[in-house]
Order: C-alpha cells, then structure tokens, then sequence
C-alpha cells in the first residue's frame, strides 16, 4: 500500500509536479556474530528470552573493546541495536561485581525512563539488579533510597551537574565502585550544552579520582561529521569509534516536496503545514503508521488539530489514533503516549524535534518532515524514525518558504552529497570554565598547578580569589562563598548576566 501511494505522489498531476526529487536506498542484509565466549550464560539466556539468538556484529565488536578497557563512541544508524552494545558489558560488570557501579547519562528524562523499562525487561532473570533513575522528577524519600541501593543510576546532565557532584560525599559508594560512565545521543551535546558537559564530566573524573576509581566511558551517537574528535573533546580520553554496522534495514523511499506555487505574480506557495496534514491524513487513513515532525509547539498543535479532523471517525468523532508530542506536556502524559506508540496503539504522532532522539516509539512506516530541520544531521536522523528493519518505509520533506528549505529541495544533490555537520564544543570558553571552576572548588578544594581538563587554571583562580568566592591557603583554593555554584549555573547558556536593549533611534529623531 505505501508503494502504491508513492507511485501516485509521483505521478498524480497535482503532487507530481511539486516532487522535485526522488532517492532509493535499498535494503541492507544482517551481519551477524555468535554471542561472545566470555559473556556470561545467565546474559545469553536473558537476550534468548527475548528472541534475541545471535549479535550484530557490530554489538560483538564493542563487546571486544569495552571488555580490553577501550573508551568506545558508537556510531550506527537508528535502530541498529546500540543499546545493547553498552548495556551488556555494563550488565556483565554487575553481574560478576556486585561492588559495581554504572552511570548513564542521558539528555533528557525521557530518555532514562526508555532505557530503564528496556534495562528492567533484559534484566529480568539476573541477579541483584539495583536500577534506577535520578532526575528533577526523583521524590527526596526515593532520592536516598538511590543513593543508598542502586548499582546503576540513569540521570541526565542537569542532575549530575547539581545534584549528584555537588553531593558527592552522600554518592561515596557510587564514585567508590564506579565503573562504567555510559553517554547516549552524543550528538546533542554540541555548542554551549557540549561545552557545559564536557566541564561537568572533568568535574566527574576529577571526583572519581578522589574516591580512587577511574571509570570507562562508552558513548553512544547519531551520524555526525566528528563522532571520535566529540567523544574526546567531552570526555578528555582517547576513543575507539566504531561506526560498521551488523544491523539490517528495510529498503526506503526520500522524496523532496514543494508545496505548489499559489500567487504566481507573487511567488506565494500554498501552507507547508497544510500539504503535511493533508498528505498525514492519507496515510493514515491507508493505516499506514506516521510521523510528522514540527519545527515548533504551535505548528504541532495546529498540525495535530487538522489531522485529527481529517481521520476522525465520521460515525463517532474518535480520533484517538493520532496524538500529539512535545516539551510543556505533563511527563505522566508524555510516557502514556511513548508506551501507547510502542504498543502500536496509536497510529500517527506529531512532534516536535522532541522525539528525533532514541525514546523508543515502535516502528513506523513514514516520516513527514513539515520543514527542513536546520542541520543535514538532524534531518537523517528524523527521516530515520521511519523504518523497520525489513520492509518498505519513506521519508517526506515537505519544503516551507524560507530561503533555505527552498535551497534544500530544489538542489537535491547537496542534499543527498553532503555529509552530516561536525559538532563543535569549547571547553575551554573561559566564562563557562570559570563557573565550572567554581563548582569544582566547592565540591573538592582546586590545586594551583592542578589539570583541569588539560587546561592551566591558575589565572582564573587568581582572579576568583580576587572576586572573593576562592580563598588560597598555600597552594590550594577553597571555596569561601555562602553561595551554591551549581544552582547559579545554567548548562545552556554561556553566562547568566541580562542584558537591557535600549532603542535611542525613536529619541534622536524627535
């Protein structure tokens, strides 16, 4: 049925003309691997019990280099299996050591709620398995019962910047054991959040050495430019990238549309949202499973209000098989929505880029991008949520006005031909290093010729002494402040100072 609908798009009077370009990727084969010697048999029964006979061979590959100690950044294309290549060396860790301690970082909580109902489901026949998240949403009575029992703690960058570290006296026993730090969805730390991370995670190492443990880092990304130089930058060890995927996938289909040209005297093109919700409502009326992706919260709410009119039910007004998906909903209602798309009880989702990271939403037929999403890298991996790994699927890029998009479909060859952007971060940014700095001095006492990260601090300690947060006593600097650094530092902005915009134009003129 998609195959016939997209021969139609093609050549129907009405949407041909406005395809100006078509690409084919076809279907990529298994590359298996036999479960490795050393993996522990009550592991193989776990992943046999969920029908799991045999690895991809890139899964066995990082199982090679994690177990030889290697750091390890995955590189593979969505749904390949990635979870599995940190999961199950963590897993052996904890099996073999109950001492043993785990750290996943994820950016958002959604994320680490996905991966604790997928770590709970695999882990289900092994011994003393302590998992748990941490995060804004963690009750105080249950944030001492993690901090006490678990041996494997999913948190997010906030948390661990405010309010594990800062603590870190009450995680004694995590940074004791600590054995495995995991980093997910690498590619969002890039620009001043990658910056912010990459001091957060000094800080950690830093801490960990205080406690005598030196952790291994397995990260795991989307397809971007610098995947190896990234995982350095943030974590400041030597990375082993693997980017050769076992994984299977399903042939699919990538068509470029611009909506028609409506006022040719003035060049107005009909509503991008408009061609997406009427091309959304086709597909799903055909139930075949969909996902359109919004550049904003208002255009996926006006999105979803004219889908779901469009496949209401015109016997009852049920139009409950599509629903909506963004930040400013209530996390009890954004995990209702998360399971109800794995359950394939809901058909079609709209989105914000909320749901172009990994949270697990089943599999889906196409992927409807209604505007290009600013970056190559982001526009593949959207254009990935669609896709089973044996099958048909498509991806629609439906074009908006701006310059941009219009550049993007009507020069489909540097579309396709250029590669994903690099991810670029600054550690070293001086008004990020130095409130990180701060932090570090209040959670441990900093060393005047201590390496922070590679870098020389001693003329910004000198200078925070001067601003009065850092007392020297010999050669180290102690916090002196009443004041909580963490709680005054944004890990999304460069600096919190405001600034006031003052237009003088209207007051020279009169």
């Amino acid at each position: 049925m998609l195959g016939e609908i997209l021969d139609d798009l093609l050549i129907s009077a009405s949407t041909g003309p406005c395809i100006t370009a078509s690409r084919h990727f076809p279907a990529r084969p298994p590359v298996y691997a036999p479960f490795p010697q050393s993996m522990d048999p009550r592991i193989v029964e776990a992943l046999r019990a969920r029908g799991i006979a045999q690895l991809y061979s890139h899964q066995a590959r990082a199982w090679e280099l994690v177990q030889a100690g290697r750091h390890v950044v995955l590189v593979t294309p969505t749904a390949s299996g990635k979870t599995l290549c940190y999961n199950l060396p963590v897993l052996q860790a904890l099996v073999h050591r109950p001492d043993a301690r785990a750290l996943y970082v994820f950016p958002t909580k959604a994320l680490a709620q996905d991966q604790l109902a997928e770590l709970e489901q695999l882990a289900k026949q092994l011994p003393e398995m302590r998992m748990f998240t941490y995060d804004g949403d963690t009750p105080q009575d249950a944030r001492r019962a993690v901090r006490a029992r678990a041996n494997l703690v999913l948190t997010n960058p906030d948390m661990l910047h405010s309010g594990i570290l800062p603590h870190h006296t009450k995680w004694a026993v995590l940074f004791q054991n600590l054995e495995y730090v995991v980093i997910d969805e690498l590619h969002a730390y890039r620009g001043v959040f990658g910056s912010h991370l990459a001091n957060v995670l000094r800080r950690l190492r830093r801490i960990c050495a205080h406690y005598g443990s030196t952790p291994q880092f397995i990260m795991a990304s989307a397809t971007i430019g610098n995947p190896g130089e990234l995982a350095a930058r943030l974590t400041g060890e030597n990375v082993e990238e693997l980017a050769e995927s076992g994984a299977p996938s399903g042939e699919k289909t990538f068509l470029c549309y611009n909506p028609p040209v409506v006022n040719h005297e003035l060049g107005i093109r009909a509503p991008y949202l408009g061609q997406a919700a009427t091309l959304a409502i086709r597909l799903l009326r055909e139930k075949i499973a969909t996902i359109v992706f919004a550049q904003s919260r208002l255009s996926t709410e006006v999105l979803l209000t004219a889908i779901k009119a469009g496949v209401a039910d015109r016997a009852t007004g049920d139009s409950g098989m599509v629903r909506g998906y963004r930040g400013g909903y209530l996390p009890n209602r954004r995990r209702e929505i998360e399971s109800s798309l794995r359950a394939g009880d809901v058909l079609g989702v709209v989105s914000t880029n909320a749901l172009e990271l990994g949270v697990d939403i089943g599999h889906l037929d196409v992927a409807i991008l209604a505007g290009y999403p600013g970056t190559i890298a982001s526009l593949w991996q959207q254009a990935g949520r669609a896709g089973r790994r044996s099958g048909p699927s498509a991806a629609i890029l439906i074009a908006t006005s701006a310059p941009l998009d219009q550049f993007m479909v009507t020069h489909p060859d540097y579309l396709f031909g250029t590669p994903p952007e690099h991810a670029r971060v600054n550690p070293d940014n001086p008004f990020i290093l130095a409130n990180h700095l701060k932090c570090a001095a209040f959670e441990l006492p900093l060393v005047a010729d201590e390496p922070f990260g590679g870098t020389d601090v001693r003329k910004l300690a000198a200078a925070l002494e001067d601003e009065g947060v850092l007392h020297r006593a010999g050669e180290r600097y102690h916090w002196a402040s009443e004041t909580y650094p963490a709680d005054h530092i944004s890990l999304r902005t460069v600096t919190t100072d405001n600034f006031v915009v003052i237009d003088t134009t209207a007051r020279d003129a009169a």
